[in-house]
Parts: structure tokens; sequence; C-alpha cells
């Protein structure tokens, strides 16, 4: 019997977020500066190989039972379709997912899917071309479509949106991203911005609030609560005209869930996060790098759980955002 990844107020952590890069070819404000960042030296991303036996360990011995893999952009990571076949081969109970910008993936969704992928969530904060530009720093709307679209004809249901909305940008676009994703069949999730942008251009005064969001979509639509548990899912889902589609707003921010966070994170370069907006890492790539057992690696592991903080205090003033911004840290 494995031994959980347990903290000291009794959270059991199930979902493990593995970032393959941080490299991205998006400068989506939020996240990036518009000239980038300085990537990580390659030799001190994990090999294909030490993400494959890292997280057969998560699974095997510290009770993890979802991977989603990200970013920067996991599309960008030559060795996905082979991580992904090599975990669904040995672990095939284990759900695998990818959050992504979905440039490129016209050209590989049905791969992907045959390797082992089970779920997709598609970062898309508005389908206006000048708005997609002015935010993203970069024209790919259109392949951004493509391959959104590409992951729901390869089968992968439900294909679910990630979008942010910022104030001055796209913070009345809300009814017009919830009327793209109904008419395509899409889930649609409003993420509230973050404190995690490289530029430090987060504000708590001027971001857009989860009740601002529901205020824009309640003009167009008629919102009531889903009756379905929400248990650790972060987002809490509205049905939409009396359903059955629904709405997701997660509010990170304004109504944090820390109380029910199920996540552990795992960066590129192979250090442990216990929280997303954590100030300290622990360096599970030297110790594997150094030759230790499966069993020392899990202690570890399990150590760094264990400190875990009872919640992020994005409202405590005291709050100091993590030195590593979105895009290296893992969405």
């Amino acid at each position: 019997m494995h031994r959980e990844l347990i903290d000291q107020y009794g959270r059991v952590a199930r979902d493990l977020r593995v970032s393959l890069t941080d490299k991205c070819n998006l400068r989506c404000q939020y996240c990036m500066p518009a000239e980038g960042m300085a990537w990580l030296p390659k030799p001190e991303v994990l090999t294909d190989e030490e993400v494959v036996r890292l997280v057969r360990l998560a699974v095997d011995e510290l009770g993890i039972h979802e991977v989603r893999f990200t970013g920067g952009e996991p599309l960008l990571r030559p060795g996905l379709p082979a991580i992904l076949a090599a975990l669904h081969e040995s672990r095939p109970d284990v759900e695998l997912s990818l959050t992504t910008n979905a440039i490129g993936l016209d050209k590989n969704a049905r791969a992907l899917v045959e390797a082992g992928l089970t779920r997709i969530n598609v970062s898309l904060d508005t389908i206006d071309p000048e708005t997609f530009k002015t935010l993203a720093r970069r024209d790919r709307l259109e392949p951004t479509l493509k391959g959104l679209h590409a992951a729901a004809e390869a089968g992968l249901q439900p294909v679910k949106i990630n979008s942010v909305l910022m104030p001055g940008i796209n913070d009345d676009q809300a009814p017009d991203l919830l009327r793209y994703a109904l008419a395509h069949n899409f889930e649609l999730r409003f993420i509230e911005q973050m404190p995690l942008d490289a530029d430090g251009i987060w504000r708590r005064d001027t971001m857009v609030t989860a009740d601002q969001i529901l205020a824009s979509l309640r003009e167009e639509f008629d919102l009531s609560p889903a009756t379905e548990p929400r248990g650790s899912a972060p987002a809490e889902k509205w049905l939409v005209d009396g359903g059955p589609a629904t709405v997701g707003v997660i509010g990170t921010v304004t109504r944090p869930f820390c109380g029910d966070c199920d996540r552990t994170r795992l960066t590129a370069d192979g250090q442990i996060r216990n929280c997303l907006f954590a100030r300290g890492e622990t360096d599970l790539r030297g110790a594997l790098r150094s030759g230790a057992s499966d069993d020392e690696l899990a202690e570890i592991w399990r150590g760094a759980m264990w400190t875990k903080a009872a919640g992020a205090g994005i409202d405590d003033p005291k709050f100091l955002k993590p030195t590593r911004s979105m895009s290296a840290i893992g969405g």
C-alpha cells in the first residue's frame, strides 16, 4: 500500500501537474513579457525518461490519479507523444490530460489521442483577432481555433476552454466567449487573473473578479448554480439557460479553494512545488540524477508536500508573489 502525499492540514494530493517546458510561442500579458524570457538551459530540463520515471513513481508510490501536462506550451516538447505513450502503456488507468494554446494541435491531435491523451484544456481568451494580437502579442488566433476544433474532431470530449479576462483588453468579451463555446459544444471556464505575470502588472484593485464575470454573463444568459458536487475541482459551475450546458468560474483570488486543493506540481527542471503560489521549491532533479532510489525520491516528495501552507494568502497585505512566473511554474 502506498503512502500518500498528505499535508499537515489533512489534504491529499491526487492531481499532478507536470510542466514539460518553460518555452511558449505566445507572449500573453498575464504570463510573459513581450520580449520573452531567459529559457531554462537544456541540461537543467528533465529528460523524457526522467519525466516518465517520476510520473510512474507518483502513481505507484504516492497515490496520484490524474496527470496534467503543462508548460510554457507543452506542444513545443518534441517528446510529448513518447511520454504519453510510455505512461499510457504502463499505467493505462491513469488519466493523462494537457493544457495548451492549441497552436499546431491540428497536425497531431489524433496522434496524441492514440498515444494516450484523454482530456484537453485550451487557453483562449478572445475570439476577436485584434484583441488576440493585443493580449497574446502574436497574430495566432486562426491556428489556435484550428487546433481547438481538431481536438474535438480527434475525440477529446469534453474540450475545455480556459479564459482570462483583463481590464481594458477583453473584460467585455465574456458573453462572446460563452456564445462561441455553446455553439461548438465546448466547456468554458473563466479564470481570475493571478499575480503570476512576469511583467508585474497584476493589481488586486483592477483585476476582473469572479463576481464581475458572472454579472457580465447574466446580462445575456440565465445562470443557476449547478447541482453536482464541486469536490476538489477549482471551478464553480453554473447552468446556462437551465442547462445542460454549463460555464465555470475559477475565483482563485476572490474565492480561494485552498482547503480542498489536491494538487502537486513538478516543474520542467524537476522542482516540486506544493502550491502554485509557493515561494519555495524542493529539488527532486538533483536527487534523481545523483542515483536516488524510488523510495528515496518518494520520501523527498512526501516531505515537500507535508509543509504545504494552509492557503495561498493572496488577500493578505503581506502576500509575496512567487519568484517564478506562470510560464516557468506550469499552469
